[in-house]
């Protein structure tokens, strides 16, 4: 009996299996060339190389006859931060809680401050 197994960019990645996407991604990418997204918007998206959207809008991928995926339901559009501005953002943060915590106050304010950009600096 075989084992299904669903698989997403992510797990693909970890495991060293080949980066084609699964029918869902290639619907979203359709949906998203349809909608007029730039191919390294959608790359940048996925987290993939740009030759994967190329392969989909070109109808050379796994799925060619995949439906795009509904305009109402696709991500926003791009362009989408990349890894190099998600770094100077935390860094920025990181500034921001130190130049709090050493003015001084520590007041009820402060410490919500701080609270709220060491929150931050989780979900990034």
């Amino acid at each position: 009996m075989r084992e299904w197994k669903f698989q997403t960019t992510i797990n693909r990645r970890i495991t060293g299996t080949r980066m084609a996407f699964t029918y869902r991604e290639t619907q979203i990418v359709k949906g998203m060339l349809e909608r007029g997204d730039k191919q390294h918007d959608i790359a940048s998206y996925f987290g993939v190389n740009g030759g994967r959207v190329a392969e989909v809008a070109s109808g050379k991928c796994d799925y060619p006859n995949a439906q795009p995926w509904p305009q109402g339901k696709l991500p926003p559009p791009g362009p989408y931060v990349g890894a190099k501005t998600v770094f100077e953002i935390k860094i920025a943060l990181q500034e921001a809680i130190e130049l709090i915590e050493t003015a001084g106050s520590h007041s009820d304010e402060s410490v919500v401050a701080i609270e709220a950009l060491k929150a931050a600096m989780t979900k990034i």
